[in-house]
């Protein structure tokens, strides 16, 4: 049984780039991806939190790094890709976690928010994509997997751009799966319901607990719920799924 757990979902020799890795799903997702024998780098903005990540990661027995970098700007995002890959070579994953949410209302809603939005959401996995998958095709084999919403498929609250950003994201998947699939790289997208991370901390309790009351199960996400998807979609198991959008959200997407 053990042969066939590391064949099938094991990601020993593998390299996993993960966007937003020190907090949040990204962190959930990053030490999923370690505990299964990836090498990890991680890129994301505050550099306390990720030396942080980092040193979990390693005291866990897995093998990690970090790049600090504000994927909100193009220059830097391209930096950060040249950084990671010096780490511990081309990635065979990416995850692309980091995302923000300014929501103002829409009537509210001007350009600068609009282009920092649609620059973190969907134009750093964009740029990351065209960055490494053409590379995972020429080798035959890899995966992308991109973090999207339930605002992807449905407008809650002033969804405004970050609702566009994550709908663009899915679109974006769906592309890189029908340009990269056949030679070997699979691209899907993981689409989270409500999760206590540091994106939602402005939501009063209340809040909370009728988003709770909106799934099957009964409670909210957390982080390490991602972590049997995350490498679901790393490994060689999902060699026969790509394109497809993964709902991780206790029912909340059905209810």
């Amino acid at each position: 049984m053990t042969g066939f757990l590391e064949k099938t979902f094991g990601l020993t020799g593998r390299v996993a780039m993960v966007t937003g890795g020190s907090s949040g799903i990204g962190r959930g997702i990053a030490g999923a991806l370690a505990g299964a024998g990836a090498s990890v780098v991680l890129i994301a903005r505050r550099e306390a939190a990720l030396r942080e990540t980092v040193a979990d990661l390693e005291s866990g027995g897995g093998r990690a790094a970090y790049v600090v970098a504000d994927l909100g700007e193009r220059t830097q995002v391209a930096r950060a890709g040249d950084e990671a890959e010096r780490a511990f070579g081309e990635p065979d994953i990416l995850v692309n976690c980091a995302g923000i949410n300014l929501r103002p209302p829409m009537d509210e809603l001007d350009e600068p928010a609009w282009d920092h939005t649609m620059a973190v959401n969907l134009d750093a996995p964009f740029l990351l994509g065209q960055r490494f998958g053409p590379g995972m095709a020429g080798r035959g084999h890899g995966r992308i997997i991109n973090v999207a919403s339930q605002q992807s498929f449905r407008a809650f609250g002033n969804s405004g751009a970050y609702g566009a950003s994550k709908g663009g994201l899915v679109a974006l998947t769906r592309s890189q799966a029908e340009a990269w699939s056949a030679r070997g790289v699979c691209c899907n997208t993981l689409v989270p319901g409500f999760v206590i991370t540091p994106l939602v901390t402005h939501i009063p309790p209340e809040r909370h607990a009728a988003m709770a009351a909106r799934t099957l199960i009964g409670r909210n996400g957390e982080p390490n719920d991602f972590a049997g998807a995350a490498v679901f979609l790393a490994s060689t198991a999902s060699a026969y799924v790509t394109g497809q959008s993964i709902f991780v959200d206790g029912g909340f997407s059905v209810h």
